[in-house]
């Protein structure tokens, strides 16, 4: 073992806090200028650091949203083509049921009620009752192919946020609010489904029928045409001050939603010390003021839309009103039939219904793109430097070297400062020092959870920057302070260090970790199913189990961080057996609290502010009387003060 440490204490390094802490981990508390909280202190931020009320690309997003449908374009192409015909079929009814109307007319002028050619009039209602048909199922089978179309997309979007999410590093997610962040990859993906689903299929076929009327009433009456179409640039004016208006309104909508979900997700995950320490009130009230913000937003962001449909209606009747005194002035002169006055008046409400449907449309499709314009931040966050390319290795060995490494979180408040240090195979390596020292700092350096600023580290030889993440972590076991299980059986949670372990294994690991005791004591045994919250096993219990997760897992090195801190004094002393059995021929790093747990370890580190400040045997450091011989008497000196 070696250790080069340049810089002194008290130089510019000593200042760094700690790491943020593994995964699952528990923290160390940090002093400013650590990683940022993912708690609610960033409330009124965006996840990527900008205000909620900051002006977006509505375009941006719009055009990228529209792009992802492209993955689908045949079916696009048929949609577009059965609404083109449902539609032209549509907008020829009217003018049939005019026809309908010079029939029965003409009929009565000419020679009363026996003078109107029924078989005529017949044929004709005939043929708009078999129009309105095909029309109507092509309208089904548009909407039953959108659905398709929606929903695979959604799919390939989904499946691209789980991608991103696994290529983040992990700096990005410590600096982000939980909440939030699942809020993003659920509900806001759940909006933009619903949005489009209910969106696409109406402004389409509101597109196509306002182009088909306008052809229509141009046909019967240029006059009457011009106008209708007088009320089109209204109608866009309108709708465009309303929608810049209730726009910022929904992109605060759904950040508060996030929010929310961060404040409920930190709420109930810490229930047990939000009601120890009596501070329900305080985050009662806490959630009253993000969900007075969220009902504010979303009053204020549909009060503003709904404005347009009420709007919408009173153009469309003024434009009515006028149509109908002009065309009634058009069939009093002769200049138009009364068939085609009638069949006018009809598409003058289907020349409005669409601008109707659109602006109704307007809040829905708003809100679905404030929601892709989070998913888009989240897709275009920066991710972690690239894979290596996997290559062929000899057995790993386990040796460790740290080259000169430099890392801090805040470029202006260095943490670790020129580290070298060497592990050789087979080494238990304990890492002790004071809150904030940077023990857990080097453990995710190891892991990769963090990139260098400067040096390198190597395993047997081979920069660790240059293996494939996979491979690396594939080498290293962990067993935490903070234990996580995930929904399942025991023995699915055992075997998920090693999936392709077989039963008899999964046993073997579960009895040299003194967890086969606990297990035949529960009703189903292995098959038991258990996950994080609940309380069929206990916290030691859990640990144990971890534990065996990482002695199935058979890693070449092995981290544990307090991975007995859970655990009564008689199982402790088993486990330390069974962990002095499985660091027999393993490279080991231990992140010590208790120290009287490491004192047979090869070599202690005792950290300070990012630097080794003392290194060797538990005895050797005891007799030095320094930082560890401080730290070693000042932790029995308070146990003896708590005894007596």
């Amino acid at each position: 073992m070696s250790t080069q440490v340049e810089p002194e204490p008290g130089s510019a390094g000593s200042t760094g806090p700690d790491a943020a802490p593994v995964p699952g981990a528990a923290p160390e508390p940090k002093p400013a200028g650590g990683p940022p909280s993912a708690g609610p202190g960033i409330g009124r931020m965006g996840a990527l650091g900008m205000p909620v009320e900051a002006a977006r690309d509505i375009r941006s997003s719009t055009r990228r949203l529209l792009q992802r449908l492209r993955g689908d374009r045949v079916g696009l192409l048929a949609v577009v083509l059965l609404a083109l015909a449902s539609v032209s079929m549509t907008v020829l009814g009217p003018w049939l049921l005019g026809r309908a109307t010079d029939v029965v007319f003409r009929g009565l002028r000419e020679g009363g009620a026996s003078g109107i050619d029924f078989a005529a009039l017949r044929r004709v209602l005939l043929a708009v009752l078999a129009l309105y048909l095909a029309a109507s199922t092509l309208q089904y089978l548009q909407s039953y192919l959108l659905a398709g179309i929606v929903q695979r997309t959604m799919y390939r979007l989904r499946a691209d946020v789980e991608a991103k999410l696994n290529r983040l590093p992990l700096r990005y997610v410590d600096r982000q609010p939980r909440g939030d962040l699942l809020s993003r990859v659920s509900n806001d993906i759940d909006n933009i489904s619903q949005s489009l689903q209910q969106t696409l299929s109406q402004l389409l076929t509101s597109l196509l029928s306002l182009i088909g009327t306008i052809v229509m009433m141009v046909v019967i009456s240029p006059l009457l045409a011009m106008v209708a179409i007088i009320s089109i640039p209204i109608s866009l004016w309108m709708m465009r001050t309303v929608t810049r208006r209730s726009k910022v309104r929904f992109i605060q909508q759904w950040g508060h939603t996030g929010r929310l979900n961060s404040l409920v997700e930190e709420s109930f995950t810490g229930h047990a010390i939000v009601k120890a320490f009596g501070r329900q009130r305080e985050v009662e009230e806490r959630f009253r003021r993000t969900n007075e913000e969220l009902y504010r937003a979303s009053f204020g962001a549909q009060l503003i839309s709904g404005i347009i449909q009420p709007l919408m209606m009173l153009l469309g009747n003024l434009n009515f009103v006028v149509i109908a005194v002009v065309g009634g002035i058009r069939v009093a002169a002769g200049s138009l039939s009364l068939g085609d006055v009638q069949a006018f008046i009809q598409y003058s409400r289907q020349f409005s219904q669409p601008l109707t449907h659109v602006a109704s449309m307007a809040n829905v499709l708003q809100s679905g793109i404030a929601s892709a314009e989070r998913v888009f931040e989240l897709l275009d966050a920066e991710e972690q430097s690239p894979e290596a390319d996997p290559v062929t290795a000899p057995a790993p060995r386990g040796r460790v070297e740290f080259d000169h490494v430099s890392f801090s979180y805040d470029a202006s408040r260095p943490l670790i400062d020129d580290l070298s240090l060497v592990a050789e195979p087979g080494q238990t390596v304990a890492i002790v020092g004071p809150t904030g020292a940077g023990k857990t700092t080097l453990v995710n350096l190891l892991m990769r959870f963090y990139e260098l600023d400067g040096g390198r580290i190597t395993l047997d030889g081979r920069d660790i920057a240059e293996l494939p993440r996979a491979e690396l972590r594939s080498q290293m076991g962990m067993v935490l302070q903070d234990t996580w299980l995930f929904g399942g059986t025991i023995g699915e949670n055992i075997a998920y260090g090693n999936p392709g372990a077989t039963d008899e294994q999964v046993r073997e690991a579960a009895t040299a970790t003194f967890v086969d005791r606990f297990v035949h004591s529960l009703p189903a045994g292995y098959d038991t199913p258990i996950d994080d919250e609940d309380g069929v096993v206990s916290a030691g219990e859990k640990q144990l189990l971890t534990i065996a997760r990482a002695f199935l897992a058979n890693p070449s090195i092995l981290i544990l961080d307090e991975a007995t801190s859970s655990v009564d004094t008689r199982t402790e002393v088993l486990i330390q057996r069974a962990m002095a059995a499985l660091r027999s021929s393993r490279t080991s790093f231990v992140i010590a609290h208790r120290l009287s747990t490491i004192r047979d370890a090869d070599v202690i580190l005792v950290m300070d502010a990012g630097r080794i400040v003392e290194q060797g045997h538990h005895e050797d450091l005891l007799a030095a009387g320094g930082a560890y011989a401080t730290l070693y008497n000042a932790q029995f000196a308070a146990a003896a003060a708590e005894v007596a």
